[in-house]
């Protein structure tokens, strides 16, 4: 019914950063499922899915940030460079430098004991050999670059002296420090509002078009990421289900998940309409049902569903998707949708 690909994840001339079979392990417990992904240079990336989906581990296994209690396995490469089991002073090296993240919650990233520009100095230090006066004029340029008020001034605040949009500020100013080749932006406008998540998407859309720059977007709201990504992803318990063109999601979604995210989205025009919630939960890893992790919250879960592992396939040009319940599994199994399975 379905076989695994790698399509997705298959190097070109232009791939700058390839994920294949990325699998991660607490405790003998399976949280990712084998991630394959790649990135070309200057793309924007969104990767989409509810708390637990696995969003933010994938990146945090690449770049080797997670706790040695974590069992990562597969494979991660940079520029054709391996990332997995690299020495640490290298990887040092490339995160920061090569390979920048953005994590959701500023006040916690920024040390609130130093002033916001050593933070941004060190950072130019190791990665760009800057040093003496020159720390403070590449701070104020990078401050004017993400748009942060009364830059020179800034340089000897600390954190709690600024608001949280321009903390996130002070954050994007710190991975750009390094002029890195790809920026991880793990739901940087997390407690920000309105107004302000809707400047900080729009300076990161400006930074990859002005820098070249790969984006990788990390966020539960697809209305984000189709504003801002090329390319959508998503993930549902550890594995992702489907991988397309932002309009070919919007246009013609193929997985029932993708479907229901979609269906929780406010209008954008025409009149107001009751919003369709996705009924459960995202399964803990150590309950995973057997077969589709999906099947128990899925509308078109078929008895299939139970006990075959629905692998990523080509459906469309450019468009994966791991799902049974597609255009031919339906025809093949028209009597058995629904049936037999948990409510």
């Amino acid at each position: 019914m379905t076989h695994r690909t790698d399509a997705i994840a298959a190097a070109s001339p232009e791939t700058l950063l390839a994920i294949e079979s990325l699998t991660v392990d607490f405790n003998g417990v399976r949280v990712l499922r084998g991630i394959d992904l790649a990135l070309s240079r200057g793309e924007a990336l969104g990767i989409v899915g509810e708390s637990g989906s696995g969003k933010s581990v994938t990146w945090l296994a690449a770049l080797g940030l997670l706790p040695k209690t974590a069992a990562v396995s597969g494979k991660v490469s940079l520029g054709g460079e391996a990332l997995l089991g690299l020495a640490a002073s290298r990887l040092d090296h490339i995160r920061g430098g090569r390979i920048a993240m953005i994590f959701q919650d500023p006040s916690s990233a920024l040390n609130p004991v130093i002033r916001i520009g050593r933070q941004i100095g060190e950072v130019l230090a190791r990665h760009q050999g800057v040093s003496g006066a020159g720390i403070r004029a590449e701070t104020k340029r990078l401050f004017d670059l993400v748009s942060l008020p009364d830059a020179a001034r800034r340089f000897d605040a600390y954190p709690h002296e600024l608001s949280g949009g321009q903390n996130q500020r002070v954050m994007i100013a710190m991975a750009l420090a390094g002029k890195p080749d790809v920026l991880v932006a793990d739901e940087p406008t997390t407690a920000l509002d309105a107004t302000i998540q809707a400047q900080i998407l729009d300076l990161l859309t400006t930074l990859r078009r002005d820098t070249g720059m790969a984006l990788v977007l990390i966020s539960h709201d697809l209305g984000v990421v189709s504003e801002n990504c090329e390319r959508i992803m998503v993930m549902y318990a550890g594995s992702v289900v489907e991988a397309a063109p932002s309009e070919a999601i919007f246009a013609s979604p193929q997985h029932p998940y993708t479907r229901g995210l979609l269906a929780a989205l406010p209008p954008f025009e025409g009149e107001l309409q009751r919003l369709v919630p996705i009924e459960g939960q995202v399964p803990e890893p150590t309950h995973m049902p057997p077969g589709c992790a999906f099947a128990p919250r899925c509308p078109q879960r078929m008895i299939a569903c139970q006990t075959n592992l629905p692998l990523l396939r080509q459906t469309r040009a450019a468009h994966f998707t791991a799902c049974m319940a597609g255009p031919d599994a339906l025809a093949a199994f028209p009597a058995t949708i629904g049936e037999g399975m948990p409510a």
